[in-house]
């Protein structure tokens, strides 16, 4: 395959075509030269139809090229004045961000949740406040109570037993102290 034989222009109908030129244009046949090309014509449409057809295709395909190639400058452009301007891709980020967190406080949903927490946060600092008020009841209940006072009175006496009666406030001496007490003179 010669690449002198093929049609390259990318906006050709008949682009990827292999021509042969060897070939007299006496020995082509005239009627339905396009019909017998590789692609046949769909039905209902004239050849003349299908060329303008792909005539109008390659203009909008070199619009479409057109307007990539002006995008891309302008994109260009905008990075350009962006960084003169000292815009980062994180400030612009962070903008976004600040920009989306506005929009999420000032819609209604947020402020119906935000409404509905802050009830929920009273009504249980109301609950355990009243959990801690019974708790405490409870437990100066259960002080007062004849078992209580008992366990009390039991532990009070352990207490004499084992320090003795110095136990307020004076200093308890440990089994360690080498230091003589009176009830231990030195020899």
């Amino acid at each position: 395959m010669d690449p002198a034989s093929q049609d390259i222009n990318l906006n050709s109908p008949n682009k990827g075509i292999i021509v042969n030129r060897s070939d007299s244009l006496s020995d082509m046949p005239v009627d339905g030269a396009v019909g017998n090309s590789a692609h046949p014509l769909p039905p209902g449409l004239t050849e003349e139809e299908a060329e303008e057809l792909c005539t109008e295709l390659a203009k909008v395909e070199e619009e479409i090229n057109t307007l990539r190639q002006v995008l891309s400058a302008k994109e260009r452009h905008a990075s350009d004045l962006k960084r003169k301007l000292g815009l980062s891709p994180l400030n612009e980020i962070k903008q976004n961000l600040t920009k989306s967190w506005q929009d999420v406080q000032t819609s209604n949903a947020y402020k119906k949740t935000q409404e509905t927490l802050s009830q929920a946060g009273q009504k249980t600092s109301a609950a355990l406040n009243t959990m801690s008020t019974a708790i405490s009841k409870r437990l100066g209940d259960m002080r007062n109570s004849p078992t209580f006072k008992s366990f009390e009175d039991k532990m009070g006496n352990l207490k004499y037993k084992v320090v003795g009666p110095r136990g307020n406030g004076e200093a308890v001496g440990s089994p360690t102290d080498t230091t003589p007490t009176q009830e231990n003179p030195p020899f």
